[in-house]
């Protein structure tokens, strides 16, 4: 991974953890973060788990360009804009 001294770059990590109480297996979710080291990374993605219990790190990927794209980090006033469409589609 290769990481710019303080810039902000975008990781995307995968989160796992424990299910509620009774289930077998683990809870995932994959959040998007932006951060300047791949520590960071995980401490932001860790505080944006939603499941129960402690989180633990699976993977984290450095984004830096996307099917040719390069991406850019630029701050705005904006708010997160992470809508999910639910909609399953086998």
């Amino acid at each position: 991974m290769s990481e710019q001294d303080n810039e902000p770059q975008l990781y995307v990590v995968y989160l796992g953890g424990e299910l509620a109480a009774g289930r077998i297996g683990e809870d995932h979710e994959v959040v998007v973060v932006v951060a300047t080291d791949i520590q960071d990374a995980r401490k932001f993605a860790k505080m944006k788990w939603r499941g129960s219990a402690n989180p633990h790190i699976d993977a984290v990927k450095l984004v830096s360009v996307i099917d040719g794209y390069r991406v850019n980090l630029e701050p705005t006033e904006d708010v997160d804009s992470s809508r999910v469409d639910p909609t399953y589609v086998p």
